[in-house]
């Protein structure tokens, strides 16, 4: 009996050996699957202005470089995606996202409320002001009347131009629109323009670059966060990409490169390194106040 007990007992381990052998195994290829799904997603559809230095804009190698190409390839790595970018005019992206070509637009879009109303915004990542590029040695901009019988050159279809197309009246400026942000800089360049206006980032950019432009008036009153737009109805992944940023917030990468192309590291107040609740723009269509748990890899 004592032959036949001890018998059993290692039968008993084998059997539970050869159990525990087998759950691992399933384990592992139920993970193996996973991953092999996973790594099968189609990569990700982005656009932007490549024209729009510092954010994006050609190398001189090929291909695109700048803040907001440097932040989009951070998310798809977080999110373990590939990741497609490409290149066009500002005024056909809005159009494009919202045919379904892309998932989201990589260009800086300041999330005003009139836009919250047609698009679906992650979290801000930078704020933006608006302000005035000059000639060197024009006189400065100290109040906007002085703009009246001058030529304000702007971003075809952006933000600046609506501000421009709703301001000549009251001030008395014509409004000059160009397919690109560098074209109207160059016109100021030129004499064609007596100003542009634009983002303060990329007035500061370029100001770095052209000598005969300088930086001018800033319209306080335009403080707004730039924002990842999606399409309306497309929260999964709007959800998705807000939790890969919170972890560039969170460790210091995106702030990292901030300070890589504004020159600069980022103040306490600033969206690189704050995470806000939820999703979304806190108190603007499109918000989610859902309560999560940062999950960084």
């Amino acid at each position: 009996m004592k032959n036949a007990n001890f018998l059993i007992a290692p039968a008993r381990d084998i059997t539970a050996v050869a159990y525990g052998a087998c759950r691992t195994l399933a384990v592992a290829l139920t993970m193996s699957l996973a991953a092999h799904v996973h790594a099968a997603e189609p990569p990700l559809r982005t656009a932007v202005d490549g024209s729009f230095a510092p954010h994006a804009f050609a190398k001189l190698d090929g291909g695109l470089q700048g803040f907001n190409i440097d932040l989009v390839q951070e998310l798809a790595k977080r999110m373990k995606r590939e990741i497609t970018i490409d290149s066009a005019t500002f005024s056909g992206l809005i159009p494009a996202l919202n045919a379904g070509r892309y998932d989201f637009l990589s260009s800086p879009i300041s999330a005003t409320p009139e836009r919250t109303h047609n698009l679906l915004f992650t979290e801000g990542y930078l704020y933006t002001e608006w302000q005035f590029a000059i000639r060197q040695g024009e006189a400065p901009i100290k109040d906007l009347s002085q703009l009246k019988g001058k030529t304000i050159a702007v971003n075809k279809g952006s933000p600046y131009h609506k501000w421009a197309l709703d301001h000549e009246s009251k001030y008395g400026f014509r409004t000059l629109p160009f397919e690109t942000q560098p074209d109207a800089i160059q016109a100021v360049v030129g004499g064609r323009a007596y100003a542009t206006l634009a983002g303060n980032t990329t007035v500061k950019y370029m100001a770095t670059q052209i000598p005969r432009i300088v930086p001018d008036m800033t319209l306080t009153d335009t403080r707004a966060p730039f924002a990842l737009p999606f399409k309306r109805g497309n929260e999964a992944m709007r959800n998705e990409v807000e939790r890969a940023l919170e972890c560039l917030k969170a460790d210091g990468t995106l702030a990292r490169i901030s300070e890589k192309w504004f020159g600069s590291k980022p103040g306490g107040d600033a969206l690189e390194v704050n995470i806000a609740p939820g999703f979304g723009l806190v108190g603007l269509p499109g918000y989610d106040d859902t309560p999560h748990e940062l999950e960084c890899d």
